[in-house]
């Protein structure tokens, strides 16, 4: 309508006569009407967003003054009161109509911005910008054109400002869609979160009261998830597989709810008829959690986790593969818990020993590849964690434990290694035995299954050693250790009243532990008196544990931390030379090197050439008792050619006693193992490494395969290693455990 007013302006002809007018007076009306419609754009805004029960009155008036400013546009069309046109058409502005004519919408704008000031927190952010300017402009405009005649400015300012609100209306609309989106995003993760934790709890529960019934299996099936886990996870399985196998694993004995309590807690042996209605449970379990139809994984795992590989299990006799794979995987972390556990009939086997037996039942009783992740496992596990652990685990938070005679009660064994193990705890002597032997005191010991034995047999079956004695005040008897030396400094008044009032009112103290190689160091600190006790062990193979026992006292508050780095070499200073087993031995193209422990050691990186062979001469050491306790060729890449240096990848690791372990992510890897008559068995096969062998390795690279063939006293082994992403270079080191390996010799071409 602008365009046309001064398109027809001057136009004498009766279509310009009307166009002239009609367009002008369309004109004056738009800008009422735009101002009139922001009004009622404000009241749906404020109604339905900003959540006003009752509209601001001044948007009522904006509504009056537009009725008003409509009435006097109308008038105006008749007596010329705005504006009138001339004998040649042409429009001219009336004084001083004109300016009312600008100040009705200018009025209704100045209320509108003064409601939008007022309540702008009621009004999305996204728009309050746009609102604001819906004023400025127009009012700007609106002064602009009593210089500008001939331009609308007005009304340009006010659809521009219409555009811009419509625009910034929409991106709110889309950020509100969005928020309410992500909003029910949210509110559904938080659902299914509160339903896993919810499914979680309840699964735990029923765990619990399964483990319940068996006085001898508490914990049973927690660790059983646990460790199915791992085995899953480390046989590459995806998250949701992971999951179900500890789940199934949480509830695979819940059929022994059906159980009588009679027979589970049995102490003998069980009659075939108490054995048959043992051996009901995987069934009952089935039938209980078969009615969970979103997780039929659950009742899977409860009814097959006792079928064997070579089809001898039950309850159905199913065979290899036949049997469900997060059967096959709990019934390995099944029976490794159960052996690692306390029973009515036995103590907890060591691991070694349960080491041993999964080797035995590797393709007869448990399906080979889920057990051999197994025993991956139990040698990743130096510090012994996979087991049953007491009461109080690892002495840990608000435990408290009481004492009687010495010895009468001992807390399980903490693992002394290269970390810095401190533990806090107060103790108090019992009323009436406050003197100085009525205190704590650690046992210093290796044994096996890392606890205290007493009786002579347990002693022999755990190869139980015990080096040291020391008393909270420092005092120490020692045994099995080649030196000792105590340091004691007095750190406050040493009176002997004094001390037997603070034992009987309680006392906070500090130990420390740390073993480097043979070396052991314990420092007690008390406000009474500060101990470092150094020990020199026989060798650096043996394990060292510490635990803690007393008479007639109680300690409690009991932290228990583990530093993450390790002591230097030099923590401890030397009180006796350090027993080497390669010293005096002769020495090949590489330096010899004595691996304490596993893996704790290994010899300089060797670049695989396309041929190779390494011949080396290898010795177990004197603590080593297991067949796995002998060399191993671990072919890998790292940036610095170390093993776990700088971008570390190992392809696969061989046991010259058969084993190895490789890479799912780096590598394929078969293996070929056989015994020939030179074999004599495992005891004498033992029995020839502890004397000492001659070892011949040779290795072949065929562009990304590599091809090992050792053969150790009857034992012949072939190993190819196929690698998914050729490195810039391969290298061959020896390692071990608990072996010395020496002369090695290595020769390319």
């Amino acid at each position: 309508m602008d365009r046309f007013a001064y398109i027809y302006r001057g136009n004498l002809s009766n279509l310009g006569f009307w166009m002239v007018r009609i367009s002008n007076f369309s004109v004056f009306l738009f800008s009422l009407t735009i101002v009139h419609l922001f009004t009622i754009y404000l009241c749906d805004l404020y109604k339905n967003e900003g959540h006003m029960v009752r509209i601001p009155v001044r948007l009522y008036v904006c509504e009056i003054i537009f009725l008003f400013a409509v009435l006097m546009l109308l008038i105006s069309q008749l007596n010329g009161f705005y504006y009138y046109f001339d004998e040649n058409n042409l429009y001219h502005r009336s004084s001083p109509g004109y300016l009312l004519s600008y100040l009705f919408p200018f009025t209704i704008l100045l209320l509108q911005f003064t409601v939008i000031i007022q309540y702008k927190n009621k009004i999305p952010k996204g728009i309050r910008i746009p609102l604001l300017l819906f004023f400025i402009l127009p009012a700007l405009a609106t002064i602009m054109q009593f210089f500008f005649y001939g331009l609308s400015l007005q009304n340009i300012a006010m659809v521009g400002e219409v555009v811009i609100l419509h625009i910034s209306s929409l991106i709110d609309i889309n950020r509100t869609v969005e928020n309410a989106n992500n909003m029910k995003l949210n509110f559904l993760k938080e659902e299914q979160k509160n339903m896993r934790i919810m499914f979680d709890q309840t699964a735990t529960a029923l765990a619990n009261a399964i483990d319940a019934k068996d006085v001898y299996t508490h914990g049973h099936s927690m660790r059983v998830a646990e460790y199915s886990r791992k085995i899953a996870i480390q046989a590459q399985k995806d998250e949701k597989f992971c999951t179900e196998v500890y789940y199934a694993g949480l509830l695979h004995d819940i059929g022994k709810i059906g159980i009588p309590v009679s027979i589970i807690n049995k102490t003998g042996k069980l009659s075939d008829e108490e054995f048959a209605e043992i051996k009901k449970h995987p069934v009952i379990g089935k039938q209980i959690l078969s009615s969970i139809s979103k997780s039929p994984y659950l009742s899977i795992g409860a009814n097959y986790h006792h079928e064997r590989y070579d089809g001898r299990g039950y309850p159905e006799g199913l065979k290899g593969d036949d049997i469900p794979e997060i059967a096959r995987i709990i019934a390995v972390a099944d029976s490794y818990d159960a052996m690692t556990s306390k029973r009515s009939y036995r103590d907890p086997i060591p691991q070694q020993k349960v080491h041993e037996e999964i080797v035995k039942g590797m393709g007869t009783q448990f399906d080979p590849a889920f057990a051999k992740i197994m025993l991956h496992l139990i040698d990743l596990d130096t510090e012994y964690e996979m087991k049953e652990h007491e009461e109080v685990k690892e002495l840990s938070g608000k435990s408290e434990q009481h004492y009687e005679e010495f010895l009468s009660e001992k807390s399980e064994g903490i693992l002394i290694n290269n970390c810095i193990t401190k533990i806090k705890l107060h103790f108090k002597s019992d009323e009436g035995f406050a003197d100085e032997t009525h205190i704590p005191s650690l046992i210093i010991f290796d044994s096996l299954d890392a606890r205290i034995h007493m009786t002579e047999i347990q002693q022999k079956e755990m190869l139980y050693t015990e080096f040291a004695r020391i008393r909270f005040d420092g005092n120490t008897s020692y045994n099995n250790i080649r030196k000792i030396k105590i340091d004691s400094l007095e750190n406050s008044i040493s009176q002997s009243s004094f001390i037997l009032s603070e034992y009987k009112d309680g006392i906070d103290c500090t130990i420390e532990a740390v073993k480097i190689k043979d070396h052991i160091q314990i420092k007690i600190s008390n406000e009474i008196k500060t101990s470092v006790i150094t020990l020199a062990l026989p060798d650096s193979s043996h394990f060292a544990y510490m635990a803690l026992t007393g008479e007639h006292c109680t300690i409690s508050n009991v932290e228990l931390r583990k530093s993450k780095e390790t002591a230097g070499e030099n923590y401890i200073t030397r009180i006796a030379e350090e027993i080497s087993f390669i010293k005096d031995a002769p020495t090949g193209d590489i330096p010899n090197v004595q691996i304490d422990g596993w893996r704790t050691a290994t010899t300089e990186a060797i670049s695989l050439t396309d041929n190779m062979e390494i011949d080396f001469h290898t010795q177990s050491l004197p603590t080593a008792r297991l067949i796995w306790h002998c060399p191993f060729i671990s072919l890998y890449y790292s940036d610095d050619k170390k093993i776990n240096g700088t971008n570390f990848r190992e392809f696969v690791l061989i046991r010259i006693d058969g084993e190895n372990w490789e890479s799912y992510d780096y590598a394929r890897n078969t293996i070929q193992i056989s015994k020939n008559d030179a074999f004599e068995g495992w005891d004498s096969w033992k029995a020839k490494n502890k004397a000492g062998m001659d070892c011949h390795v040779e290795l072949k690279k065929i562009g990304n395969q590599i091809i090992v063939v050792t053969e150790n006293d009857g034992i012949f082994i072939k190993s190819t290693t196929t690698l998914l992403e050729m490195p810039p270079e391969i290298y061959v080191s020896l390692t071990g455990d608990q072996c010395a390996i020496t002369n090695i010799k290595i020769k390319k071409w």
